[in-house]
């Protein structure tokens, strides 16, 4: 979808909520590490800058559970592209 928007209206910003950031990232999550990584995950989206919010996801993709799901990581990090 973002790309049809995309060709359709070049000068668009596409932007994706916060609660499917949220899901698409648990998606890859094993159920009984959910609660730890959303946890974690919110660091990132409560972050008060986007600077902030860069560092949390950091701190959070070379912590054990960042280590562990590397999707998770990779779906805030897309985002951000």
């Amino acid at each position: 979808l973002p790309q049809a928007v995309e060709a359709t209206w070049p000068d668009s910003m596409v932007q994706t909520c916060i609660v499917h950031l949220i899901r698409a990232a648990n998606r890859w999550v094993n159920y009984q590490d959910r609660k730890a990584v959303s946890a974690a995950l919110r660091a990132v989206y409560t972050a008060p800058s986007e600077e902030a919010a860069r560092c949390a996801l950091e701190e959070f993709a070379v912590s054990d559970l960042g280590l562990k799901y590397p999707q998770s990581v990779k779906v805030w990090r897309d985002a951000w592209e």
